[in-house]
């Protein structure tokens, strides 16, 4: 089998809330995401996505990943997409780093080789564990009284996982956690993610003040270091993300003992590809772990659920459903989210097909797609 021919969209993704803002006054109202069709030789089509949260969060944009596309594509014109592990070698060889540009692309022929072998791809990524799996939701930045009627809205909607949005002031994100903590029940779990936006002593007098409460504490600060700082002085349980950007931060974080629960995002890693050589190596060191993507719509959802299907429910912390935050579909056949719980679909592939009426022209087109 071999590619010949890849299209790029480009689609807007508005958001139910009207607005998404976590630390640092960052905020996004439309998500700008990247649909990538993969056409074959023996008429299989494949698709993936890749959605930046914005220019601000991590070294990756929406216009950097279309921008990487009009490089890499051209080179895979050829290529067998079913061979994913040559794939990826071929992108890497093509173009030096941004992993974020290449995981649409790898998406994209796991679904070509989950319809060619006719299984879903939790199935090629190790099988399916359960029925289900459980979803956090993420709170938006807002006063306190506000978050925690959001945390008590979506505990009606069956979540029982909540990200707070905190990184701000220290007194008021104090404040936004203890608002917050009170609206749970038993058996829920409070995340408080400051994504980077606290200064190490902010984070120390904020991990300390809230120490009587049941919540864990993710990613206080910009650097590993200081990080790993603040987990030495605290005994809240312990996330790190946006410093995990690869196994060999993976392996230092094991070594240091510096998170109970580390998130994964598969545009971070690259793709489905290297984010399931993440997932492999945290099931064999007994490390927690959250799946999701920077953000996205209904392919990244389908991604994220075969993902995190496929991963043992003891060490799956959580995982995430983005195309339930936004107000555009893109694709039929996505999983939806069922009283804070999701499945991945059981056809083969990722599942989904595109919606051509919302994916619009091509913003990018080369060989015969």
């Amino acid at each position: 089998m071999k590619i010949t021919g890849i299209s790029v969209f480009q689609v807007d993704l508005p958001l139910h809330e009207g607005s998404y803002k976590w630390s640092g006054g960052k905020s996004v109202e439309v998500f700008d995401s990247t649909v990538v069709r993969i056409e074959t030789d023996a008429g299989v089509r494949g698709h993936g996505e890749v959605c930046p949260l914005g220019p601000v969060y991590l070294p990756s944009y929406a216009r950097g990943v279309r921008a990487g596309l009009e490089e890499l594509v051209p080179q895979l014109i050829g290529e067998d997409p079913t061979q994913i592990e040559r794939l990826n070698r071929t992108m890497d060889r093509a173009l030096k780093g941004h992993p974020y540009v290449k995981s649409a692309l790898d998406m994209a022929a796991w679904d070509v080789l989950g319809q060619v072998t006719g299984m879903p791809v939790c199935t090629l990524l190790g099988g399916r564990y359960g029925d289900d799996f459980v979803l956090y939701r993420a709170i938006s930045q807002d006063l306190p009284d506000a978050m925690a009627a959001s945390v008590a809205a979506y505990r009606e909607e069956g979540y029982r996982r909540f990200q707070l949005k905190v990184g701000g002031d220290p007194d008021i994100d104090i404040e936004r956690i203890r608002a917050c903590a009170a609206a749970l029940d038993p058996g829920d779990r409070l995340i408080a993610d400051a994504n980077t936006g606290w200064l190490r002593h902010e984070a120390m007098r904020v991990t300390a003040t809230v120490r009587d409460l049941d919540v864990y504490i993710e990613q206080p600060c910009a650097s590993y270091e200081e990080c790993l700082s603040v987990r030495r002085h605290t005994d809240r349980p312990f996330v790190l993300d946006e410093s995990i950007d690869g196994i060999d931060a993976l392996l230092r974080g094991h070594a240091d003992l510096a998170m109970d629960v580390v998130n994964i995002k598969i545009g971070k890693f690259g793709g489905l590809t290297r984010a399931r050589q993440a997932r492999d190596l945290c099931v064999s060191l007994g490390i927690a772990m959250t799946l999701e993507d920077t953000w996205g719509g209904d392919i990244v959802t389908a991604a994220i659920a075969h993902l995190a299907h496929s991963t043992p429910h003891e060490l799956l912390f959580t995982a995430t459903d983005f195309n339930s935050y936004v107000t555009v579909g893109i694709a039929d056949g996505a999983p939806r989210r069922i009283r804070g719980r999701m499945a991945a679909s059981s056809a083969p592939g990722l599942g989904v097909a595109p919606r051509a009426e919302v994916l619009g022209e091509p913003v990018l087109c080369h060989g015969m797609a």
